[in-house]
């Protein structure tokens, strides 16, 4: 393999990772910059500043009521324990487990292991089947495998700085900063209050817990599907997002549990690190 080729396979494995870590923690919706909600390809639901025809109007009664007591429990709740599935089309699905906090920016840490798609199986070829993730307020970092390690002088891990994320070309990383920072179990409530359908499934048991189980759409280029159950302290226990992305259908189901539970994670030794926007910068020159 020549330089340039292993280069190119850094950076390639570089990228996909960046795909899985943002993945596993916040799923296909998040925000925007203009306050809307990005669906699963980018696209973007109604936000406050849309014009009155191009958004569903605003959520009131018991619906409302509810589902923004449920926004402030779990908000206020601060951190959780998360188990995750996602399956993005052909293209990838992995599976994520750990515990994330969200006081003061997202904390915490997630082991994220590939399942499935295209994108796993190049990094399985290339020994990596499982990472660590740990998300810090201005940053996140992927622990790669050795074998990637050999490729990069040794380093480990690689460092992604949100900001830094936003000028990815082409507008791929807009609002990405915003999103990863507001990551919370509450944002697929955010998502509901913003649907016009939304309606109240009923009560049903969600790993042995007594839950309301909720569901809505969510407008926009794309649709989006949301569902969420919630015990009686009005906590999230569950959420299901749903859309398309052009490999396919977009799926994350995530379970929440042991709301407050002390969350920490660490940055990697700087000496075994590598910066994702240094890698894309090498790769140009």
């Amino acid at each position: 393999m020549t330089g340039t080729t292993a280069h190119r396979t850094v950076v390639s494995i570089a990228v996909s990772a960046a795909l899985a870590c943002s993945a596993a923690c916040s799923g296909p919706g998040g925000s925007d910059d203009s306050g809307g909600t990005t669906g699963p390809t980018g696209s973007t639901a109604p936000s406050a500043s849309a014009a009155p025809s191009s958004r569903p109007p605003a959520l009131t009664g018991h619906a409302a009521d509810a589902l923004r007591a449920v926004e402030r429990a779990t908000g206020r709740a601060g951190s959780a324990r998360v188990e995750s599935t996602t399956v993005m089309g052909r293209e990838l699905s992995l599976e994520a487990a750990g515990a994330l906090g969200w006081d003061d920016g997202l904390t915490g840490t997630l082991t994220i292991t590939y399942t499935g798609g295209t994108t796993a199986e190049t990094m399985r070829r290339l020994g990596t089947t499982a990472m660590e993730a740990r998300y810090l307020p201005d940053a996140y970092y992927a622990r790669m495998g050795d074998e990637f390690a050999e490729r990069l002088d040794g380093r480990h891990w690689i460092k992604y700085v949100y900001e830094d994320l936003e000028d990815l070309g082409g507008g791929a990383g807009a609002g990405f900063a915003d999103q990863m920072r507001n990551t919370t179990p509450n944002q697929a409530v955010k998502l509901l209050l913003s649907a016009g359908d939304v309606r109240r499934v009923g009560a049903e048991t969600t790993r042995g817990r007594r839950t309301t189980h909720w569901s809505g759409t969510v407008g926009g280029v794309t649709e989006q599907t949301v569902d969420i159950w919630v015990d009686d302290r009005n906590l999230l226990v569950k959420k299901v997002e749903r859309g398309r992305t052009k490999t396919g259908e977009l799926t994350q189901t995530a379970y929440y549990s042991d709301y407050g539970v002390q969350v920490s994670a660490e940055r990697p030794p700087a000496a075994d690190t590598a910066d994702f926007k240094e890698l894309l910068a090498s790769q140009a020159n």
